[in-house]
C-alpha cells in the first residue's frame, strides 16, 4: 500500500480489509492509525501500549494477532533484525533498512541497484523469489554520535 495523506491510507486500509473479510472494528483502525502515523517501526508491543490508553480492555495479543493478519493481507510489511521482536512498516512500497546494531531501531532507505539485484540461479531453482529486501547493518549517527 503506497503511502499518501491520511485520509486515503485510511480508506484503503478499509477497502483491504473489506476485500479479506474483515470487519472494520475500532480496534483494528486505532492499530491501523498507530503504526501509520508512527514514524519508527513499531513491534507490537509499542503499538499495544500506544493504544491501550484509549482501550484498556485490548490485549496484548490482540494487537499481535491484528498486526500479523494485517501483515499477512498486505497492510504492513514485517521487518525483522538480528535480534529483539519483530517490528511492523506500514510502507509496503519497496524499500530497504538499515539496522542500527546499538540502538535496535530500522531506517527506510532507497536504492534502484539493491531494487534490480540479480537473484542468483541456484536460487531461483529451489525457491520462488516474492520479494527482495536488503537490510544493511550499522551503527546510526545518534548512536555514533553518543559514543565520542
Amino acid at each position: 500500500m503506497q503511502l499518501q495523506n491520511k485520509e486515503e491510507c485510511l480508506d484503503a486500509f478499509i477497502e483491504k480489509c473489506r476485500e479479506h473479510n474483515l470487519k472494520i472494528t475500532p480496534q483494528r483502525c486505532a492499530i491501523y492509525k498507530e503504526i501509520f502515523n508512527s514514524e519508527e517501526h513499531p513491534s507490537a508491543e509499542a503499538v499495544y501500549n500506544a493504544i491501550h490508553k484509549e482501550y484498556p480492555n485490548i490485549s496484548y495479543d490482540t494487537v499481535n494477532r491484528t498486526l500479523l493478519t494485517f501483515a499477512d493481507i498486505g497492510i504492513v510489511d514485517i521487518v525483522r533484525g538480528q535480534s529483539g521482536p519483530r517490528r511492523f512498516d506500514p510502507n509496503t512500497d519497496g524499500h530497504h533498512h538499515i539496522y542500527c546494531v546499538n540502538c535496535g531501531e530500522f531506517f527506510d532507505f532507497y536504492n534502484e541497484d539493491y531494487d534490480n539485484l540479480k537473484i542468483p540461479d541456484d536460487l531461483q531453482q529451489k525457491f520462488d523469489i516474492i520479494g527482495k529486501r536488503v537490510v544493511l547493518n550499522g551503527i546510526c549517527k545518534q548512536c555514533k554520535k553518543s559514543k565520542s
